[in-house]
């Protein structure tokens, strides 16, 4: 893995010439920068190393206008270079630089005091202290402190050998393998197309491999990768590189979006975060209030939605769910900066614990739940239980669950430890996995929530209506029917059915444990519709007749005709037209008689056979050929053999 450099410090402190005297590379490559002699934008250069890999070194601006860019420049960098110059000591952006690599997570570095040929040995030494006091509590508390001279070039040998050192003997970073690159610089080159530069932050990809441009989705292909410079067929994480992208305009691409692979990021409008207020921020941060909030090379305008407070004091932290005014996309664990408007300067860090909107309830109330949420980056620094962090996300992210490339930036693992984790998870019965093509999967305690919601309100269907022998599949799930994936929904019916909790009746589900019962009112009115219908022999009443005479509507008596039918006691031959089984069956032994001495049957024939009117005739013949009793030939029926 490469290793990233970052430059801080306020402006005019010498960072870029340091950068330039160091690598023989000028970052400041626009007009408008040799012109007023400051860096406005973002500079690249790198180092040579021992083992043969180069340092990737980002030049940042210092002037306060140009913090944004700053900060853009400085997300991803696993080493900070902090610029002090040595004729002017601790400056405002000093400060706020180090806040804001601090905020981003950054953890080594080292102190440059520059232009030390402009001072006394004396002053030298008092700004030494200075800067090493100013250091004390900061993660750059025990860093080396280099003076230097750009102009003189004193103590650089000193620093090179340093940087070269401590960049080839890094940690190695643990990483996701989503690939990532958050676009910095956007430009045309004539004859070959678009061309967008950042440090790819995880994952790796090579030339002529598709790529996808998020948020928008954009679909392109790495024409040509270059890396430092040099043309190179695959890069890897910490890479500062040029991509060429096939088939996409400059002005379709801008910094702050970001370069992946099909299927691997999703935008979202509203993340969850960890917010850590700085101790040295001037007010509170309020309850819905807008911040400038910054995520990689990306700034935009968003509002903090607090969980379980109306502000965050100076030096607090809490859980709060931002919104945002544009699609943005991050993975589990990226850090972000937030900035206030007026005056503008850096109010605090967060960290993203869920870059994915669930179904959250409108608010997490109890405590308990709040501090799940926040143990969350913990969880996930406890490598030897990788399996417990991935159920707590799925735990807590909840409802539909969630996919294999879902989890993989919610949790930002990398899909080796993912996939472990996941099988010992579902073998161990912690998690349900309900689509096997994009491996979705759901937390045991909510699929068991829903199951019970299933089965509560299949209770409640009967006691409603406990004539109707089963409903509909999409009645037992009730309103999160349309809500949740398809998948999901079976898999909670099919399930039930095989614990037998659940038993298929006809086309619908009932409770294996509900019995229809008649009450005695109902009782009555069964009683009565079945006696008018057997009074009525082989020509029975109009069932709306019936009703009509009882005083009822056929919503009122449908669970009675309903088990009527279920029990066989009446058959339906048509709409509004049913026989009593008694009468039916006697009609179909003289139907199988009269085939005794006869090839075939028509209506005249039926007619003389029963002596009833040809209402019925033709509704009866119907009913004989759709139930496989007669087969027509022409205007004839046949017995079927097969037939009862």
């Amino acid at each position: 893995m490469a290793v990233i450099l970052g430059t801080a410090g306020h402006i005019d402190h010498g960072k870029t010439r340091l950068v330039q005297a160091l690598t023989g590379i000028d970052c400041d490559r626009l007009n408008e920068e040799k012109r007023r002699g400051i860096t406005i934008d973002l500079g690249f250069a790198w180092l040579d190393l021992p083992n043969g890999e180069k340092l990737g070194i980002i030049d940042v601006p210092g002037h306060e206008r140009f913090v944004h860019t700053m900060v853009a420049g400085a997300f991803g960098i696993d080493l900070v270079m902090l610029v002090i110059a040595a004729d002017e000591g601790i400056m405002p952006q000093t400060r706020e630089h180090l806040e804001i690599c601090s905020l981003l997570g950054v953890r080594e570095g080292l102190v440059a005091l520059t232009k030390t040929d402009m001072v006394e040995s004396d002053w030298l030494a008092m700004v030494t202290e200075e800067v090493k006091s100013f250091l004390q509590g900061s993660f750059l508390e025990k860093a080396p402190v280099f003076p230097v001279s750009s102009a003189t070039g004193q103590g650089l040998p000193e620093l090179k050998a340093y940087l070269q050192n401590k960049a080839a003997n890094l940690p190695k970073k643990e990483a996701c393998d989503i690939f990532r690159l958050p676009v910095d610089r956007v430009f045309s080159l004539h004859g070959h197309g678009t061309v967008v530069t950042g440090t790819v932050l995880s994952g790796s990809l090579s030339t002529d491999e598709a790529c996808v441009v998020m948020p928008g989705e954009r679909q392109s292909r790495a024409r040509s990768i270059e890396r430092h410079g040099q043309s190179t067929e695959t890069i890897y994480p910490g890479s500062r590189c040029a991509i060429n992208l096939q088939g996409i305009e400059k002005q379709d691409i801008h910094r702050g979006q970001t370069i992946t692979k099909p299927g691997q990021l999703y935008a979202s409008q509203r993340w969850l975060l960890r917010v850590e207020a700085l101790a040295s921020a001037p007010f509170a941060l309020k309850q819905r209030a807008e911040y400038h909030f910054h995520h990689a090379s990306k700034e935009c305008t968003a509002r903090l939605v607090f969980r379980d407070r109306q502000h965050l004091a100076p030096g607090d932290s809490a859980l709060a769910e931002v919104l945002f005014t544009e699609p943005m996309c991050g993975v589990f664990g990226d850090r972000c900066v937030l900035r206030g408007s007026s005056p503008l300067r850096t109010l605090a860090g967060a960290s993203i614990l869920s870059p994915l909107p669930p179904i959250w309830p409108k608010k997490i109330k109890t405590e308990e739940l709040v501090q799940r949420w926040l143990s969350l980056p913990e969880k996930a620094r406890q490598t030897q239980h990788v399996e417990a962090f991935v159920l707590e996300c799925l735990d807590l992210f909840g409802l539909p669950g969630a996919s294999f490339s879902e989890l993989r930036v919610l949790t930002a693992l990398d899909s080796k430890h993912l996939n472990q984790s996941l099988e010992k998870l579902s073998s161990r019965g912690d998690i349900v996995l309900y689509d096997r093509e994009t491996r979705a999967c759901l937390a045991k305690s909510h699929f068991a929530k829903l199951s019970q919601d299933c089965l509560q309100r299949a209770e409640l269907l009967h006691k409603k209506a406990p004539l109707m022998p089963a409903f509909a599949k999409d009645a037992l799930l009730g309103p999160w029917c349309e809500q949740l994936p398809k998948k999901l929904t079976n898999k909670v019916t099919e399930q039930l059915i095989k614990e037998q909790l659940l038993c298929v009746e006809g086309e619908g589900l009932r409770l294996a444990s509900h019995v229809v019962t008649l009450a005695s009112d109902t009782q009555d009115l069964r009683d009565t519709i079945l006696k008018r219908h057997r009074q009525g022999g082989l020509t029975p009443p109009n069932y709306k007749d019936v009703l009509e005479e009882l005083g009822i509507t056929e919503k009122d008596a449908a669970a009675v005709l309903a088990l009527l039918c279920k029990n066989g006691e009446l058959v339906r031959v048509k709409d509004g037209l049913y026989y009593a089984r008694e009468a039916l069956c006697e009609i179909q032994d003289k139907v199988r008689a009269w085939f005794g001495s006869h090839e075939s049957l028509d209506i005249t024939g039926l007619k003389s056979l029963l002596g009833i009117s040809r209402k019925y005739l033709i509704a009866l013949l119907e009913f004989f050929d759709n139930s496989h009793f007669t087969v027509r030939v022409g205007d004839k029926r046949t017995l079927r053999k097969t037939g009862s």
